[in-house]
């Protein structure tokens, strides 16, 4: 048995990342990262190809958030392109603006009927408000119900039932309202204060955080095959939380992606970067990637997503499947980590609950907060 390391970090992504720089740049301590993935970057990796576009490996990611705190410490680590996302989802043979907006009410429905939903919309929710469909559903105005019923066929049930095999109101709020009606004439799909892609791409970004004479990393190193190798003082673990546990209470379910890229001999594919598909189709969205740095090239590479079942083994764990009683099974895994106060869960995987990526750094950075809180009151006394 070797030299006990201070640090053992799982998980080369935005959170394991996030908290070794702290913890190498601050405390001074030593940190070990290991990954099962041949790449640094977890899910957020991204390479440019032969043709000089930057290509998501996992699909398409665009940062965003309003957190100040975590945008200012990634923006020590790259720069930004400007980059304002939007999505259009395929209508009644249409491209029509995601989330469901102004606009997009305008473009699928004759002028009058427009204006008088418009109307209605504003005069019980306000403007530049975001409503769950779910609530809209349940409007007493017979025309609002219309609206409703029109938007929930055509916009959420089916691309919900191929994302998750599940109706909407089978999801967790909390998922349903990740996608909202939107009575504003915003495009976006996303009003952060901050927005943007790193300009060098996210490889280089978690490539300089990691960039730290503290921070050792180790590739195509699953913990489970370390686990009994290695002696740590403290582990932050950012894989699956039962898996840590060897699956003693059962398996978390998830819901996977499988990915087709396609290269195409043309200089754009698509009119936009993301077009949902929710009514067409078994893929539910295609990703175009010279999009979002706008990278200049003859040819263009597109990839078709595909939900899928999680099997492990076989694909990779994308979405937590937001239930009752997936909680429940969480919650029983949770009471046993909280016996190994030297073992801290961060990250999708580790927390159960999606992350976008600021929400992931930022959880990090609570997490390396909460110990140095505790090191100054241990000192204190």
């Amino acid at each position: 048995m070797g030299r006990k390391i201070q640090n053992l970090i799982v998980g080369c992504g935005f959170s394991g990342a996030s908290l070794a720089r702290k913890l190498a740049e601050e405390l001074d301590q030593e940190v070990t990262i290991i990954d099962s993935k041949e790449h640094i970057g977890g899910n957020s990796y991204d390479y440019y190809d032969k043709n000089g576009i930057c290509i998501h490996k996992y699909g398409t990611h665009i940062f965003h958030t309003n957190n100040s705190e975590v945008w200012h410490f990634l923006s020590r680590f790259t720069r930004w392109h400007p980059y304002m996302h939007e999505v259009k989802g395929m209508i009644d043979g249409q491209e029509v603006p995601i989330p469901f907006n102004l606009n997009s009410i305008r473009q699928v429905f004759p002028e009058s009927i427009a204006r008088r939903l418009e109307e209605k919309l504003i005069a019980k929710f306000g403007f530049n408000v975001k409503v769950p469909i779910l609530e809209l559903r349940r409007s007493e105005d017979s025309e609002l119900e219309f609206l409703a019923d029109y938007i929930y066929h055509k916009v959420f049930l089916e691309y919900t039932l191929k994302q998750w095999q599940l109706k909407p109101e089978q999801l967790d709020p909390a998922v349903t309202g990740r996608v909202p009606v939107y009575i504003s004439r915003d495009n976006r799909y996303f009003q952060d204060k901050y927005q943007g892609i790193p300009r060098n791409g996210y490889t280089a970004l978690i490539k300089n955080m990691i960039d730290h004479p503290r921070i050792k990393v180790i590739l195509n190193t699953p913990f489970q095959s370390v686990k009994n190798d290695m002696e740590y003082q403290n582990l932050f673990y950012s894989g699956p939380i039962d898996e840590f546990f060897d699956y003693r209470y059962g398996e978390l379910p998830y819901r996977s992606l499988e990915f087709e890229f396609v290269e195409y001999n043309q200089e754009y594919f698509q009119s936009n970067s993301v077009i949902n598909y929710p009514c067409n189709h078994d893929f539910t969205r295609i990703g175009e990637y010279k999009y979002f740095l706008n990278d200049r090239s003859p040819r263009t590479v597109v990839s078709f997503e595909y939900p899928a079942d999680f099997v492990r083994g076989h694909n990779e764990r994308y979405y937590p499947i937001v239930k009752p009683e997936n909680h429940e099974l969480y919650q029983r895994y949770t009471r046993d980590a909280d016996l190994m106060p030297n073992v801290h869960f961060l990250g999708r995987l580790g927390d159960y609950k999606y992350y976008d990526m600021d929400k992931a750094v930022g959880r990090a950075l609570e997490i390396f907060n909460s110990l140095t809180a505790k090191e100054k009151i241990t000192h204190a006394a």
